[in-house]
């Protein structure tokens, strides 16, 4: 095994986790990227244990951007749900008005900001006239004072929302685009491909978050945008609960530093990109979302970064090779476009490699963090297959599945994930993933399950 660190630039950090042994004539590499964003000086991982190397220290990547404080350089649009199901029960649209309200609170002062009220159609709510408002205590109470004049009545086409989203927030320069979107129903008032036109549209030009009150909306719709456009997605199903949500969302929103990164990878002649997701803190599949950066090169879009990290599986398959030749397999550099769109400022870099051995027991081990995230994947799969076929009424099925989501849960510690699935099924024995589903299961529960299933937990280290 060895755990491979490539000292970054201040700001981003890019470790490498993986086992670099393929048997005589062996062609598939795993590894685990994790990518670390401080916003301050961020020092390169060390490996520990046996068998675990570091490369040598090296200086900053020549360009390479030193990420600190920065100015208000965030734009947002928050997309509220005013159709006629948000008056059931009346309380719904009246915390939706708070948790808005809550939300326009936790502006940083500078930033420019747009409140939109979304029906069969959108509507702008405040500033109105096709533009943002800059965020102080008087444009605040402004809307504030707006948002109280809201009141449900209509149908629901968010497709329209976004794209009013996106109109308004291509009129600012800001680095930080972003959308929070809330809805309690589903998108009935709209087809399936008008949305997905409208996503399609959005994509790469702001993130969103969304959110789902309630229990009346779908989720697959709910998660869809919220992949599509690299935010996160949860239900809220106590609209007492919007307005923590949403205060929380956004003072996330006030934590990004920068915008538009995208995890490039670089093979050799021969070898090629077998699938690239990200594993941590949530599943998100980016394989088709390559964008070709030159030859032998291609660009995954990883949206904006605060102080965090995240974990990427990244799997190359490479020309088959003899015991004791070794190759480098892919490079990985995180890098940031530049504004006049020469080369782009290369963040942070880190090496995936191969090397051939007939060492059986080297070759046949799986990486930790790869083995862990990737039962994690198999984690999602299993309860998002298993709540589909207890909806289509099969019980064999549907127990099998979640009962072995029960057992994947159990062996990686996903704590969170397992007192979901107790909610959907009696576990019988976690260890074995024996179950029994529930005769009565809420609706609450099934739709928190399922949009939840792609949340993961970190590889303890």
């Amino acid at each position: 095994m060895a755990h491979f660190a490539k000292p970054s630039v201040p700001g981003f950090a890019v470790d490498v986790y993986q086992n670099v042994n393929l048997p005589d004539g062996g062609r598939e590499v795993n590894a685990i990227v994790t990518v670390t964003s401080t916003g301050a000086d961020c020092g390169s991982g060390t490996g520990s244990g046996t068998g675990e190397t570091s490369l040598p220290a090296a200086s900053p990547s020549p360009g390479a951007v030193t990420l600190g404080p920065r100015p208000p350089d965030a734009a947002v649009v928050l997309m509220v749900d005013c159709s006629g199901s948000m008056d059931y029960p009346p309380a719904k649209m009246r915390s939706a008005r708070e948790a808005t309200a809550a939300a326009v609170d936790a502006l940083r002062d500078g930033v420019a900001f747009a409140v939109i009220g979304g029906t069969h159609q959108a509507r702008e709510v405040y500033p109105a006239g096709g533009r943002l408002a800059i965020a102080d205590d008087m444009t605040r109470g402004q809307a504030k004072e707006a948002l109280r004049k809201l009141s449900p009545g209509g149908g629901t086409a968010i497709g329209t929302w976004l794209r009013l989203a996106d109109r308004l927030l291509s009129s600012s320069d800001a680095a930080i685009r972003h959308g929070i979107l809330l809805t309690d129903g589903r998108n009935e008032h709209e087809e399936p491909d008008a949305l997905r036109a409208s996503l399609d549209a959005c994509a790469g030009r702001f993130t969103c978050d969304a959110r789902g009150v309630g229990t009346d909306w779908e989720v697959k719709e709910v998660t869809g945008i919220a992949s599509a456009l690299l935010g996160s997605a949860d239900i809220v199903a106590d609209p007492a609960g919007l307005a923590e949500d949403f205060t929380r969302m956004m003072e996330a929103v006030m934590g990004k530093e920068v915008a538009d990164v995208s995890l490039r990878l670089w093979t050799p002649q021969g070898a090629e990109v077998v699938f690239v997701k990200q594993v941590a803190p949530t599943m998100e599949e980016l394989t088709d979302r390559r964008q070709e950066s030159g030859p032998r090169s291609g660009d995954y879009p990883t949206g904006a970064w605060g102080d965090e990290s995240r974990d990427y599986h990244v799997c190359v398959r490479v020309p088959s090779a003899h015991v004791g030749q070794e190759m480098l397999a892919a490079r990985v550099s995180l890098v940031l476009p530049t504004p006049d769109g020469s080369s782009p400022h290369v963040l942070a870099q880190g090496l995936i490699r191969a090397v051939w051995t007939d060492d059986l027991e080297a070759s046949t081990s799986i990486n930790p963090q790869v083995a862990h995230y990737t039962g994690q994947a198999e984690l999602a799969m299993a309860i998002q297959q298993g709540l589909d076929l207890r909806k289509a009424g099969d019980v064999d099925g549907a127990t099998a599945k979640l009962g072995r989501a029960v057992q994947l849960a159990s062996r990686s510690g996903h704590a969170d994930t397992a007192k979901l699935l107790a909610k959907v099924v009696d576990v019988v024995d976690a260890a074995n993933g024996t179950v029994r589903l529930k005769a009565k299961v809420s609706e609450e529960a099934e739709m928190t399950l399922e949009t939840r299933s792609t949340k993961t937990v970190r590889v303890k280290k």
